[in-house]
Order: structure tokens, then sequence, then C-alpha cells
């Protein structure tokens, strides 16, 4: 389906107000938006879904309009409090239109984090009374489906367009750019040869390219994956598996690998972070402005200074960097510093197109992890 043509019907179904957090499958109809619209008072990049949907429904409350949260599919977890406990008609009755990429669709290879997401999507938003239409490759007019999502936004209730995998098309290609001078795989590499002269390190690595991008640095080394934790879903998340870990090991440096886009979707870990004060965890933000990994489509982040945020919040060190040198610089300057440490790394959207993904499995990586932490007993 041409996503213009989609964009129309979305019109029609009274929205003119767009917001979510983007997904690959979706870059045709993000990239639709964004030649609308831009990023303006009509198209939100929100934090996280479920903020996503709150914003829906300040905008539903304003002007009586539905509005358009767009998301993949694992997304629904963030967003099932605000339907359940906002949007229902049990609560305050606010209609929104989803539109939602479905990752892991049964019978479609994919990633192991989408898999069980996949294969629930359609009985998660069944469980949640939001009447929804798969649109596919084949897809050609939705008349009798708009006319019935109609009435049920004019009763106030949600619905939900699934998109599967290749389902729409676009001639708009948006190209996001930026002028920083270091790549995060350059970053990356610097950051584990440098501290990886002690045994007693472990690196838990956010959602994403950057930890395809470990993976492939450590095969390159020939050092094996055991002291790496691949956070391959669960976006966001990484900084709190790194805060456990550094909980149980207190004689081990727990290094965060994290992203903007995830930092920005539970920022209130680092806040979290920042009072408890574990003095061996050393966070790490890969500062490139956008959800790089799907697409790039721009974060808030690089209109605000993380390393500052992190020090208002509690963290003993923060430092910014933009350059290899000042990041070696950096890397030894906080050398038996107690943390938490936090080092801000401003780089761009770079990232090679023959990068690969892991050859191991989720469960191998917890495997060979864990058995290293035992070993560091």
């Amino acid at each position: 389906m041409d996503t213009r043509e989609f964009l129309l019907m979305l019109t029609d179904l009274g929205s003119e107000f767009y917001t979510g957090v983007p997904d690959s499958l979706l870059a045709p109809f993000i990239d639709e938006i964004v030649d609308k619209y831009g990023i303006s008072n009509n198209h939100i990049v929100a934090s996280n879904e479920g903020a996503a949907v709150g914003l829906a429904a300040g905008h539903y409350l304003a002007t009586g309009n539905p509005a358009v949260v767009y998301m993949q599919n694992s997304g629904i977890g963030n967003a099932v409090n605000p339907i359940c406990s906002l949007l229902h008609g049990k609560v305050y009755s606010i209609p929104v239109i989803f539109v939602i990429g479905w990752r892991g669709e049964p019978g479609v290879k994919d990633e192991p984090q989408h898999v069980f997401q996949g294969e629930v999507t359609l009985s998660l938003l069944d469980s949640l009374e939001i009447p929804h239409e798969i649109i596919s490759k084949d897809t050609e007019e939705l008349d009798e489906v708009i006319v019935d999502f109609k009435q049920y936004i004019k009763d106030e209730k949600s619905v939900a367009f699934v998109i599967q995998k290749g389902a729409l098309s676009s001639e708009n290609k948006t190209e996001y750019k930026s002028d920083a001078f270091i790549t995060r795989e350059d970053a990356l590499e610097t950051i584990l040869n440098t501290t990886g002269e002690t045994c007693k390190n472990v690196y838990v690595c956010t959602t994403g390219k950057l930890s395809r991008e470990v993976f492939e640095i450590r095969e390159r080394q020939g050092s094996g994956h055991g002291k790496d934790f691949l956070t391959v879903g669960s976006m966001g998340h990484s900084l709190m598996i790194a805060y456990g870990i550094a909980l149980s090991k207190p004689e081990m440096n727990v290094f965060c690998l994290d992203g903007d886009g995830a930092v920005l979707m539970h920022l209130g870990s680092l806040a979290v972070v920042g009072v408890h004060s574990p003095k061996n965890l050393i966070h790490v933000i890969f500062n490139n402005g956008a959800h790089e990994t799907v697409g790039g489509l721009p974060t808030v982040c690089r209109k605000i200074n993380l390393a500052e945020v992190a020090e208002n919040l509690g963290y003993r060190k923060t430092l910014r960097v933009d350059s290899n040198e000042e990041l070696l610089n950096t890397l030894n300057e906080v050398k038996g510093v107690e943390g938490p440490v936090l080092i801000e790394v401003l780089c761009n959207l770079v990232s090679r197109s023959d990068l690969g993904r892991p050859t191991t499995t989720p469960i191998e990586n917890k495997i060979e992890l864990m058995k290293y932490l035992q070993e560091e007993d």
C-alpha cells in the first residue's frame, strides 16, 4: 500500500497529530510524516510509547480529535498501563489510532527478541479490547474498515493498524545526518581496548547496533564474549541490568554501554543510580541524537547535556567527549574514581552497511556471562 494513501485514510479518521517511537518496519510511514510535518506541533517523537499515549490523550482532551500513536509491537508493553488506566472506556474513554509494526510475525524470520512478542501481538490487542486490522502487501483498499473504525472512534474506543513487513511503500526517504566526528564503533573499540586489561570488568550493552558492534569487535579481537551482556530487547533497561550486576559484584567494574534514545526512554533510572551511588558503575552514553538503529529519527538528546543531567541526579563524576583522543584521556582519568561515573560520547550516525548480527543465541550469551561472573566469586 502506498503510504500517502494510508495517511489520507488516517486523516479521514480525524487525525492530524502524530506521536510515537520509531520502528524499522514503519520507516516508509515515518518518512512520509516527516516529509509532511517534520518535527513540529503536529509530530512529536516521544520518549517512550506510554508517554506517546499520554500525549495523544492530551491532544484529544484539547481538540476532540484522535491522535495517531506509532510504535514497534514491543512498545505495546510500555503502553499497556495508560491504555488500561487512561484510555479505556471504564476510565476516561479516550480514542487513539495505533499504527504498530509487527516484528516477529509468526512465519516471518526475525531476531530472537521479537519472536514471542510477535506471537502474542494480536492476542494482546484482543485482551486490551482494541479492534485491529492487519495491513499486508496485498492490502489495496480499506473502505469498510475505515467506516467501522470511524464508528469505534465516535464511540470513544481506540483502534489499531498492525503493519506487516514490507506492507507500506514510499518514494520519500529521509536522510538524517550529524556533524559529529567520532563513530560509535570506533569509540566502542577504544573503550574495550583501554579498559580490557583487567579481568574484573563486565559490559552491559544496549539494544540495537551497539550490541552488534561490540560482538563484532570481540570477534576481531578473538577475546570471547564472556564479559558482555548484549541486551537485544528491553530497550532502555540496560542501566538497571548493569546496576543489578554492580550491586552483587562490588569488586568488579561494571560498564553500561548505552544509547541516547534508550536512556531517554527510562530516564528515571539515572536518578536511582545517582542517589544510590554504586561505586563500581561506569555509564557510557553514546549520544548521536537519533534512533539510529531504526532509521535515524531524531531524539531530543542533542539539545540537552546528558552529562549535566547525570551530575544533577547525583553521579559522582560526569564528562562529555567528542573525539577518540578525548575519550582515551577520559577513560584514563576515571580509573580508580568512585562511581557512578558518566561519560557522554557525542558521536555521529555512521555505521557499517555490512554490520553483522551475533552468531550466538541470547541463552548462550547469558550462560557464558554467568559462568564468567561465577568464576570471579
